[in-house]
């Protein structure tokens, strides 16, 4: 039984049952040929989000207070924020992952759903072993612009709902702003090597499209590293999509390794330079919307590359990660992400519950004028 498990029951969890997610977690789906795809209870036409789909399904459809699952390049972020519940991706290393099966291990993190900020937290400080009290410390938001600008959903009902809840909050210290990109490509030197045309740009912003790259490259070379010789003896039959990515990752000959981890380095370097000890990066979860069902074939490459470079932020620099739903835009779940330096979990988890309250408020305060704009003819409240 793997660690987190045993923690969990000794400390008044009961475990009622396990669930589907994508095939050796090499997914971003959810999508599951053998055992059927989790329905996602918030939109059911759309796909739920992966790999750890099962997991997020069954705490937002209300069967569970918290599921487990597990995230390497996004998978518990990213259903999270499809089906609208809080999700945990912890410090890389901070939870202990003895009894997992390694999918990438330099990637490689346990984390967690809820639906209440006060039960995410509280799962956190099992399995974080968190014992003792910290002070309380001044917060500082740091809003990432330039990814806002790439998402899909307005601003309005994003960035300014957190700016108007920290406003009504006390340890909050005025937010700040930046181009999160060019920071990076500033600060983590080794991406000049895997530098991107300017015809990518469209999928993202060119730095995070080559750190996105260099993930997604360093959990193929460990999968590889991992399970080459069972892919090749056993020839599990996996679904199309998942086939392509493990065949993809078994043939791939990997050169030059050692800047991948040179580029993790840097770029957690990079994230503790910016933060410090009181910041919080605000960031889109995920910049488009849940695909619908069995769509994947369409438009797979832009969405994967478009999700891998915001989902790369936390996943490269070993740093935590909370998603947090705010509403719906055009009848599918809105998040925004809260990131932190390697190390700062309770920190973070903290600064969830503490905002929590004040960001649905705003959620409420936000759709309602959108009613009354309605009313007026000026904006189209089934928006929200």
């Amino acid at each position: 039984m793997a660690l987190v498990l045993t923690a969990l029951l000794q400390n008044g969890a009961k475990c009622v049952g396990k669930t589907v997610m994508d095939e050796l977690a090499f997914g971003i789906t959810g999508e599951n040929k053998h055992y059927g795809t989790p329905i996602n209870p918030k939109v059911q036409s759309n796909i739920p989000g992966g790999s750890s789909s099962g997991s997020a399904v069954a705490v937002a459809a209300e069967f569970v207070d918290f599921a487990l699952g597990t995230d390497t390049i996004g998978c518990i972020r990213l259903p999270a924020s499809f089906c609208g519940i809080l999700g945990f991706r912890p410090s890389h290393q901070a939870v202990s992952t003895i009894g997992l099966i390694p999918n990438s291990q330099s990637l490689d993190t346990i984390g967690w759903f809820a639906r209440d900020p006060s039960v995410l937290r509280r799962v956190g400080h099992v399995l974080l072993k968190v014992k003792a009290v910290e002070p309380k410390r001044e917060r500082r938001l740091v809003f990432a612009d330039d990814l806002f600008q790439l998402s899909k959903v307005t601003k309005q009902k994003t960035v300014y709902v957190v700016s108007k809840a920290i406003e009504k909050l006390s340890g909050y210290q005025p937010p700040q702003h930046i181009n999160f990109s060019q920071y990076v490509a500033s600060n983590v030197p080794s991406l000049k090597a895997f530098g991107q045309n300017s015809s990518n740009l469209q999928y993202g912003i060119s730095a995070l499209k080559a750190l996105s790259s260099v993930m997604v490259s360093l959990q193929s070379y460990e999968f590889k590293t991992n399970h080459e010789e069972w892919v090749k003896n056993v020839k599990p039959r996996l679904g199309p999509e998942i086939s392509h990515r493990v065949l993809a990752a078994i043939n791939t000959k990997y050169e030059n390794v050692k800047v991948l981890y040179k580029v993790g380095t840097e770029m957690r370097a990079a994230l503790q330079s910016l933060l410090k000890d009181d910041g919080i990066l605000v960031i889109p979860t995920i910049v488009d919307p849940p695909p619908k069902l069995n769509s994947m074939k369409d438009y797979s490459t832009e969405f994967h590359d478009r999700a891998c470079a915001v989902l790369s932020i936390a996943s490269m620099s070993g740093g935590c990660q909370a998603c947090v739903p705010l509403g719906n835009d055009a009848g599918c779940p809105v998040s925004v992400s809260f990131v932190s330096c390697h190390g700062a979990d309770k920190f973070l988890l903290d600064a969830v519950l503490d905002m929590y309250a004040s960001l649905q408020d705003q959620v409420s305060n936000a759709f309602k004028s959108a009613l009354l704009s309605d009313v007026n003819g000026n904006m189209d409240a089934s928006q929200w």
